[in-house]
């Protein structure tokens, strides 16, 4: 029997998860349970320390990895000394290379398959899902995760939770990190924003698990009732006009309430009766999503049923239905799905909202009359029972003016009109019962059930023979009739679930959980065999994974499944909760082959997104070292020669070569000085740690400071600046770093003849700046690579720099909150575009 897994899930670190766990097992072991330490972390933390003071503590095994030694989780030790419960903390910790397993909740699997109880803990940024969230907000990645199945597989999940100025108490007093390492701490990863940010995720996760819980123990014991655990809006929605009207005010009546969930429905009738409007209920899924809200589609006959179904399967708590848009006769001989649905609504409310469309009567419905339901059945019968008595009774008053050949066409035109209501064995009964009634009261002798002529006879034979061959026609248009419906839901069904993938969603998961509510099931789960099956184990059962499932208690196996659908050697779609008929199980393999591009799909672009930092990083590698290993040795080796030169005593310098030596060493390291600027302010662009202090600014200041900066170069540089131009909002610095690089490259590449100059003028909200040079310019379609780190295009000069420049400037512009952008000058060269926002508009007298 395999173990029970409890989780301490954290909502960061420093709540308190390793101390819960261990109190757990303090209190397990003093009520006489065996109880033992796997592995628990302290981190030097006392309190925490304290705790494992009379625990049985498992020794851990030592690996030696690059020369040093690590110690981990020993798991053959664990599994023989078999206790009742064991400790293992950090379940998302990656072993060292060696050992067993690459992560530690693989060992902990192993311990639970051996029928060990474990208790472990995870933070809330170590869920695999979270990761790329939690580096956003936090700035940090997080390199050990785990998969969200893992923990939600767990038995119990238990949220250690702490508001965040707690927490920052906590780690003040030194109780989470050692005291020089508070204030760091504090300032950067345990920030308010942070913490409270993660403490929020690790309440919808967990609210996400406890609403999984909830289904599945409703399932499990036969819930059919709605719990009013959490507020969940289901509308209706037809197609029709009045569908904008309900899902607005469904989405008001969801805002009411903090943490209600709005979900849109549209029943597909498998007869055919849906007559939606693709446009329209194109327009208000849209519209439902806009809101926050999901768009779901389901197939029923019943569509009171169909839609309290659903609403049933989610846990709804209130339904959303538009008046009916029938008129009063046809209310009097139908309640309407409205009225039907409030009926049998039970404990979900039921809000029947009136719009402009109300009454107005219905779009007629392009469908068969012969799409026969049990109602129409019932009803041909009660035609024929009433038919041919009446018919009888009118036509005896009559027989001696009447033909037998017309009395026999009234009879069948009876048969038809049952036909055309019932089907074929209304018709059938009719057209015997006619011949008996025919030959009885109408066919000479008459009373006796003897027929003296040949004509009489034939006549009434081929009577049956029109009145059968009319009944079988009905029939099959009827059945034709109801297949093409079928069909056209089925497609109304695919087009959604299409339209749902290419929107974007997650493609996987999207389409089996839309699979599931479509055709109301338990689950559907997609499975993956593990190890191609040989000659010598074929009377082994085989191994399974779950790849992908919606639903409660997935099947693990094809065997467990009511229905299954075999993809490929390894893939096996699967579905619990109802048998599917032929027309389903066309559709069901459909989506199974989709499933199997899908996941192909998600694992390609896994392994391009595991590649392409790689590839990124390699390239960047690549790129600075063959840039940087010149513009680093170039300027070093002019330093280092004039200090050099200077320091010999071999030599006696003039004062003058003297102070050219001093410059050349000066300029040498100042170059190398920029250098190492930009490649630092590069490093902290790409690292969104970049310091930035805006400030209103006069350009009129900045500009003059910035081509001063250029040393020898200021006297290629032409200035034109108003002084009537509105202060712009950018820090000092970081501006006239910009303008000294867009100005040496734009000295670099013009003609030493022609100075580069830079002007400024106002344009509404922003100012631009243009620095313009008259040199060889750029092509348009190398503009946005011109940007790009380590690019020098078309510079074969080494001494051109490592190509930092631009890719900064553009960088340093983005962060004040402006743009930076190439044009061509007109008549040959290239101008240079910085937009900066102004502090305010001057007031024009």
């Amino acid at each position: 029997m395999r173990g029970r897994l409890r989780v301490y899930l954290g909502a960061a670190p420093g709540v308190g998860k390793t101390y819960a766990m261990l109190g757990e097992g303090r209190r397990g072991r003093e009520r006489g349970r065996d109880v033992v330490v796997g592995f628990v972390e302290t981190h030097g933390r006392a309190r925490t320390a304290e705790l494992l003071d009379g625990l049985e503590i498992i020794p851990r095994k030592t690996l030696v990895y690059r020369g040093a030694t690590f110690t981990e989780l020993d798991v053959d030790a664990v599994i023989e000394r078999a206790p009742k419960v064991a400790l293992i903390d950090e379940l998302a910790h990656t072993n060292v290379p060696g050992s067993r397993n690459v992560k530690r909740w693989q060992d902990i699997d192993e311990i639970l398959d051996a029928g060990i109880d474990v208790v472990s803990t995870v933070n809330i940024q170590h869920l695999e899902s979270l990761n790329d969230v939690v580096q956003r907000i936090t700035g940090i990645p997080q390199r050990e995760t785990v998969p969200d199945e893992v923990v939600r597989r767990a038995d119990q999940i238990e949220l250690v939770d702490m508001s965040p100025d707690a927490l920052r108490r906590r780690m003040a007093h030194g109780n989470v990190y050692a005291p020089e390492k508070v204030s760091a701490a504090m300032a950067n990863y345990f920030r308010v924003g942070n913490l409270t940010a993660l403490r929020e995720l690790a309440l919808l996760w967990v609210a996400g698990k406890v609403d999984e819980q909830l289904d599945r123990y409703r399932a499990d014991h036969g819930i059919e009732g709605t719990w009013e655990a959490r507020e969940r809006i289901v509308v209706a929605l037809t197609g029709g006009p009045e569908g904008d009207t309900l899902v607005r005010r469904a989405a008001r009546i969801a805002a009411r309430t903090k943490g209600a969930v709005l979900l849109a429905v549209h029943v597909t009738s498998a007869d055919g009766l849906a007559g939606a409007d693709p446009a329209s209920l194109a327009r208000q899924r849209a519209l439902t999503e806009s809101l926050g809200g999901t768009y779901h589609q389901v197939v029923g006959d019943d569509i009171p049923r169909a839609l309290l179904d659903f609403a049933q399967g989610v846990n709804a708590t209130q339904l959303v239905l538009g008046a009916s848009r029938r008129g009063r006769f046809a209310q009097l001989l139908s309640r309407g799905v409205g009225v039907e649905t409030t009926a049998r609504s039970g404990s979900i409310d039921v809000h029947l909202v009136t719009h402009e469309a109300a009454k107005k009567g219905r779009r007629r419905l392009e469908r068969s009359r012969a799409a026969l339901t049990r109602k129409r059945r019932l009803f041909g019968w009660a035609v024929a029972a009433a038919g041919l008595p009446l018919l009888t009774a009118a036509l005896i008053p009559f027989r001696d003016m009447i033909a037998l050949p017309s009395e026999i066409l009234l009879f069948l035109s009876l048969v038809i009109a049952v036909a055309l209501v019932g089907g074929t064995w209304p018709a059938l009964v009719t057209a015997v019962g006619g011949v008996l009634l025919l030959n009885w009261f109408f066919t000479p002798p008459l009373h006796t059930w003897t027929i003296h002529e040949p004509e009489s006879f034939f006549a009434l034979v081929v009577f049956v023979l029109v009145a059968a061959a009319v009944s079988a026609i009905v029939d099959l248009a009827a059945r034709r009739t109801r297949e093409a419906a079928r069909a056209r839901a089925d497609a109304q069904v695919l087009s959604t679930l299409a339209g749902h993938v290419l929107r974007g969603d997650a493609a996987l998961s999207s389409l089996l959980g839309r699979l599931r509510e479509t055709f109301a099931l338990d689950s559907v789960t997609l499975l993956e065999r593990l190890a191609e099956p040989t000659p010598d184990d074929q009377a082994e059962p085989a191994a399974w994974r779950i790849v992908a499932t919606s639903g409660t208690a997935p099947c693990t196996s094809p065997a467990a499944a009511d229905t299954d659908v075999t993809i490929d050697d390894k893939l096996v779609l699967v579905a619990r909760g109802r048998l599917l008929d032929a027309s389903d199980r066309r559709v069901l393999e459909a989506f199974a082959a989709e499933a199997a591009v899908a996941l192909r799909q998600e694992r390609l672009q896994q392994e391009a997104e595991r590649a392409r930092p790689l590839a990124e990083a390699d390239r960047m590698r690549t790129a600075l070292l063959a840039a940087v290993s010149h513009d680093l040795r170039s300027p070093l080796s002019a330093a280092k020669a004039a200090v050099e030169s200077l320091r010999s005593h071999e030599i006696d310098w003039t004062p003058r070569d003297r102070d050219e030596l001093l410059a050349t060493a000066d300029e040498s390291l100042a170059r190398l000085d920029r250098l190492v600027e930009n490649l630092l302010d590069m490093s902290r662009l790409q690292a969104g740690v970049l310091g930035l202090s805006s400030q209103p600014i006069a350009l009129d200041e900045v500009v003059p400071h910035a081509i001063d900066d250029l040393g020898p170069l200021r006297d290629r540089v032409e200035g034109d600046i108003s002084l009537d131009l509105p202060e712009v909002l950018a820090d000092p610095a970081l501006l006239e770093r910009v303008l000294v690089n867009l100005m040496s490259n734009a000295v670099r590449y013009g003609p030493p003849e022609q100075k580069v100059l830079i002007t400024a003028s106002w344009h509404d909200d922003h100012v631009e700046i243009r620095v313009i040079d008259r040199g060889p310019g750029i092509s348009r379609e190398a503009h946005d690579r011109v940007f790009l780190p380590f690019q020098r295009l078309g510079d074969r000069d080494n001494g051109a720099g490592v190509g930092l420049g631009l890719a900064l400037s553009r960088g340093l512009t983005e962060a004040m909150g402006g743009t930076l952008v190439p044009e061509e000058t007109p008549g040959g060269g290239l101008t240079m575009i910085v937009s900066l926002p102004i502090h305010f508009r001057p007031v024009t007298p």
